[in-house]
């Protein structure tokens, strides 16, 4: 990284983070205003949720990129790079162009923090710098993940002609609600008028939300084991393979390279939804096998290294927790598994720690680098209240509890011990580093 990008995310991180929310549009909807609204001069896919959003948005750039499409994708949080969030052609916005873009828009910035109460925040920043990169690409399409909700997310400013809804569980609850209805009423504010929405299987609550907000704005949802659906699944080496009902046709022989029923799921709701962009209509079938399998989602079941085998994933709530534990007992086969478990201070250690349980014979206690990480001993009290206490153990770093997972793994001898660590995005992204300097790999 040369040292003006340093100096340029420094200065992004010198904002408001985002886990400090004050629900508004507004100072986005200046900043907008202020360069033109270019959100606007490209079409859009929008994608709010709980759980599978970066994967669903990761997949549809990669179907839209086989239809001859130029994509920009915008994603958060990041797993190393910030330039991660912000993709054209599927690949991280380059150096030059982040510095050329800042440095265009920086201005704009410093006018919006005089004129409102509170300045940017670092993820309307981000938005922002989406925004016009993508404009200046030029793209064909821009895919939105919103960062949390989605009524006031700052990438709510741009009129989506499809909007995505992923599954919806129990997460953000101080902004968000403390039901599934509430949570749903809040991501729900995505949808536009006219528009399609398509919905991932939904409990009920948020499902009833969901269509009253499309029969409110005249939006045709577009719903999950209705419209379209996986018609077939089956386990593969390296991932599985996938016969699925799209809204307009049916597509077989997919094989997708990773791990779980729930990126089955998301599969076929990106399908779907780029049906519906790429103009009703059913899409080419090789088009879509080369789309789907040369996929990937970093930090999501993602099979990082080998002797020992070790899996990182970002699970970090009860409902991403127990997708990960469905995967790892139906797909995977180890005599044990060492989990390494890092999450911040303000999730549900509780919820996701009784689904971790069942799957981890022994458990390391650690932390991440962010300042909102959860206390260790905090946390492994929360363990060992589930674990038990022999089960539980304490590391002061990701670092050094992956150098006592993988001495205590290759120590198993003939046993196939494997290690998980999960609990937090940002704890996916460090603990990816980490083991790639293991390994003396850049």
């Amino acid at each position: 990284m040369s040292e003006r990008l340093k100096e340029i995310e420094l200065a992004l991180l010198d904002r408001w983070p985002e886990s400090r929310i004050h629900p508004t549009l507004d100072r986005i909807a200046l900043l907008a205003d202020l360069l033109g609204s270019p959100q606007l001069s490209y079409p859009t896919i929008h994608i709010a949720g709980t759980n599978g959003k970066t994967t669903t948005t990761r997949l549809i750039d990669a179907l839209c990129q086989q239809l001859g499409l130029r994509t920009g994708r915008f994603t958060s949080p990041h797993l190393e790079s910030f330039l991660e969030r912000i993709a054209i052609n599927g690949a991280p916005i380059a150096e030059a162009t982040m510095i050329r873009t800042f440095e265009e828009i920086a201005p704009f910035f410093e006018l919006v923090d005089q004129r409102m109460a509170n300045r940017l925040s670092f993820f309307e920043a981000m938005t922002g710098l989406a925004f016009v990169a993508f404009a200046e690409h030029p793209v064909d399409v821009g895919i939105f993940e919103c960062g949390m909700g989605g009524e006031w997310d700052s990438t709510n400013v741009i009129e989506s002609k499809v909007s995505v809804v992923t599954p919806i569980g129990l997460d953000h609850m101080q902004y968000l609600g403390n039901t599934l209805g509430e949570i749903a009423k809040t991501k729900a504010g995505i949808i536009k008028s006219g528009s399609f929405t398509v919905l991932a299987r939904q409990e009920l609550d948020p499902a009833q939300e969901l269509l009253r907000k499309c029969a409110e704005v005249d939006s045709t949802p577009i719903r999950e084991g209705i419209e379209y659906g996986i018609e077939e699944r089956a386990l593969a080496v390296g991932g599985q393979l996938l016969k699925i009902r799209g809204v307009y046709g049916e597509y077989s022989d997919l094989f997708l390279p990773l791990h779980g029923e729930h990126q089955a799921s998301n599969a076929a709701t990106a399908l779907a939804a780029v049906e519906v962009f790429a103009g009703e209509k059913a899409l080419d079938q090789d088009l879509v096998r080369e789309a789907l399998a040369t996929a990937s989602s970093p930090g999501r079941c993602e099979v990082v290294n080998r002797n020992p085998t070790i899996i990182i994933d970002a699970a970090h709530n009860p409902h991403g927790a127990k997708s990960l534990r469905k995967t790892i007992a139906t797909e995977f086969h180890f005599d044990s598994v060492i989990g390494i478990v890092a999450m911040m201070g303000d999730k549900d250690a509780g919820g996701i720690l009784v689904e971790f349980e069942p799957m981890m014979d022994e458990v390391i206690i650690t932390r991440n680098t962010s300042h909102r990480a959860a206390e260790v001993e905090e946390l492994a009290d929360s363990a060992r209240e589930i674990f038990g206490h022999d089960r539980v153990s304490t590391a002061p770093s990701l670092a050094s509890a992956i150098a006592s997972a993988v001495e205590r793994a290759k120590s198993a001898e003939e046993n196939q011990t494997a290690i998980l660590i999960a609990g937090s995005v940002i704890s996916a992204g460090e603990a990816r580093t980490l083991i790639r300097e293991l390994r003396g790999e850049r």
